[in-house]
């Protein structure tokens, strides 16, 4: 079986391609950085798998940890990696997730590409001697837990064991409508300590096949790589990113405005970037916690779940939309989603999913990003 073990030489390409293709969000690499690092200081082993080599009948759940930056933050996140070895919630609700199957996990497989939730599922797997898919369900990050590709492909969000930081579980066993696990459990986190984690989307191994977006976490690491190459060669390393990553350059400029508010965990907000060319174009964007949709000179270019980048344009490093401020420097890169996530945009649950009302623009229709942006300039 193809399993490849990730070293201490991957940890920084890791860190730099998730923080890019986090569209924002999905945890700062920092905090990975943390995990990652003690981690393999204590000997743990992270393995991960292509999906196409998962048996069929394997059992294959997904998760993440949850809680706002704010939080994390001000708790100190060395602090909070280190009280996992005595308690780690994300293990906790993996180890729910089993009672309620009735069978062993053998696989995990990330929610969203984050500098911390592809970390934490890392160390989840390292912590429970199973193996980590190369895959997720996004290629990017999401700002709830309903817009996945596994939702559009037949897999069922519930069960979803959580477990907080005060040591609450709660299990959601059945959900009405697509976004009531998300914000039950945003409501039992804000409760419950700040922080904690869930496991959800417990699928077989042939399922997988058919919903996961696949190959993410070594994108992630070809992206990482080809940053820090350019980085060290004094090449345009916005330039890299694109070229790895299929993206197309959409404006460089300066944040001229930021307007938003921390609204139940999580930060929404409008961006406009000025152009640095003359005359200047300008970008609107719409964020909570991830970019979700833009807007160049009053033209829509892109909606999630296509991917806008926000990138530093002398490092190619992924600015997180919580930095984002009057007078920073940025560059907008638009990259296509894979199109597991277009096909799950077909159903009707993923279109209720993926939304424009979840994020405060109810008149957005998704359009491929290629079709948005073909005239131009």
């Amino acid at each position: 079986m193809p399993v490849r073990v990730l070293g201490r030489e991957d940890v920084e390409p890791l860190l730099e391609g998730v923080g890019a293709l986090g569209t924002g969000g999905g945890g700062d690499p920092a905090w990975g950085r943390v995990i990652m690092e003690r981690d393999l200081r204590q000997g743990l082993t992270y393995r991960i798998i292509p999906p196409e080599e998962v048996p069929d009948d394997a059992v294959v759940v997904s998760g993440g940890y949850m809680g706002a930056g704010k939080t994390l933050e001000e708790m100190g996140f060395e602090k909070v990696v280190a009280d996992w070895d005595r308690r780690f919630e994300l293990l906790e609700a993996l180890r729910a997730m089993e009672g309620l199957l009735g069978r062993k996990v053998e696989y995990v497989v990330p929610f969203e590409l984050g500098g911390l939730n592809t970390p934490v599922m890392l160390s989840l797997a390292a912590r429970a001697g199973v193996v980590m898919v190369d895959g997720d369900a996004l290629g990017r990050a999401a700002p709830e837990t309903q817009m996945t590709s596994f939702i559009g492909h037949g897999v069922r969000l519930t069960p979803m064991p959580l477990v907080d930081r005060s040591g609450n579980t709660v299990i959601v066993r059945e959900a009405a409508y697509p976004a009531y696990a998300d914000e039950l459990g945003r409501w039992v986190v804000t409760r419950g300590g700040g922080t904690g984690a869930n496991t959800h989307y417990p699928m077989t191994g042939a399922e997988l096949k058919r919903a996961v977006v696949p190959g993410t976490i070594s994108l992630a690491l070809k992206v990482g790589r080809a940053i820090l190459e350019a980085r060290a060669r004094k090449e345009d390393p916005v330039a890299a990113f694109c070229r790895v990553a299929g993206g197309t350059l959409l404006l460089r400029g300066r944040v001229t405005e930021v307007s938003g508010e921390d609204r139940g965990g999580f930060y929404v907000t409008w961006v406009t970037v000025e152009g640095a060319a003359a005359p200047p174009e300008r970008m609107r964007l719409v964020i909570k916690n991830e970019t979700m949709a833009g807007w160049l000179d009053g033209r829509l270019v892109a909606v999630f779940p296509d991917l806008l980048c926000l990138l530093d344009p002398a490092t190619g490093r992924g600015i997180m939309s919580v930095e984002l401020a009057e007078g920073l420097e940025v560059c907008v890169v638009g990259v296509p989603c894979h199109r597991r996530l277009r096909e799950a945009l077909d159903t009707p649950e993923g279109a209720a999913a993926f939304s424009g009302t979840r994020y405060g623009c109810p008149e957005l229709e998704y359009r491929p990003i290629e079709e948005l942006i073909k005239d131009l300039g």
